[in-house]
């Protein structure tokens, strides 16, 4: 049940909210302490289960095409094709070389920090296996559930922006400690519509939502989003949780900044305005 619908403070006037997960909903801890680590530990595993579905053939094609783009990068693990030879017996040989590979081109990726499409999907499915037979459970802050309440009564549509695949999205909010959550969500994205540093990806989203992009709100703790999705034209509000980079003085006075969800909705608290550099209907108000 929503609760008692309350006043978007501060003058942020916005029609819908676009949603980054880590350090915005979700505890940077979980992605890098639980999420992260399950996927490194376990792709030989699922690998090895999987083998012969379609899905993980299309997982394997998708990192194999990533790797030969990313040949010219110190590193890079290449995937060789599995031989199809059937008249002579490897015992498996030639499967366990290229499901090796695969293994080393993750960790490689993953130790880079890369946030590729086709690293994002095969880590989708693997934690999909781990949410569904319940060995993780999706973390999201305390306040992300009653915020969620409080821009549904104000009928403000939920959208999430995140470098983790859709399917992924999916899983944690809808396996949440909270329970399902995706009854709030309008829409996801990911990094198929664009890197979150580019605001051509801003654009392609408010195109996608039929919004223009000065009445969405976006929430992010990453800097560098914020400045992209500011260019295209956003309201922005910076999330600072724990765990999160530090922001440098010129951050915080070019963006409002929010520790809680909960500071986006008052009904007291009196209007103030804070301006950046350039447009001033735009420059982050506080």
């Amino acid at each position: 049940m929503a609760s008692q619908k309350l006043a978007i403070r501060n003058q942020l006037n916005y029609d819908a909210v676009l949603l980054d997960i880590e350090g915005t909903t979700t505890p940077i801890s979980f992605v890098k302490d639980v999420l992260f680590p399950y996927a490194k530990d376990n792709v030989q595993g699922f690998l090895e289960r999987t083998w012969e579905t379609v899905q993980c053939k299309e997982d394997v094609m998708a990192l194999k095409r990533q790797a030969k783009e990313d040949k010219h990068m110190e590193g890079v693990v290449l995937i060789p094709d599995e031989k199809e030879d059937l008249s002579k017996d490897d015992g498996g040989s030639s499967k366990n070389i290229v499901i090796d590979a695969v293994v080393k081109n993750v960790i490689w990726q993953m130790s880079s920090d890369r946030k590729t499409t086709a690293l994002k999907q095969l880590q989708g499915h693997i934690w999909k296996e781990a949410f569904e037979s319940g060995k993780i459970t999706g973390e999201v802050f305390d306040d992300v559930v009653p915020a969620f309440n409080q821009w549904t009564s104000n009928q403000i549509k939920i959208y999430i922006y995140s470098s983790g695949s859709i399917d992924a999205q999916k899983l944690l909010f809808g396996n949440s400690k909270f329970g399902d959550l995706l009854q709030y969500i309008g829409g996801h994205f990911d990094t198929t519509v664009g890197a979150k540093t580019e605001s051509s990806s801003y654009m392609k989203i408010a195109e996608a939502v039929d919004m223009k992009p000065s009445r969405i709100l976006f929430v992010t703790d990453v800097i560098r989003e914020a400045r992209a999705a500011f260019e295209a034209g956003y309201t922005i509000a910076v999330s600072v949780r724990p765990g999160n980079a530090a922001l440098t003085n010129e951050d915080k006075k070019d963006f409002i900044t929010i520790s809680s969800f909960n500071e986006l909705f008052s009904e007291e608290r009196p209007h103030r305005t804070k301006k950046s550099k350039g447009d001033d209907s735009q420059k982050c108000q506080k």
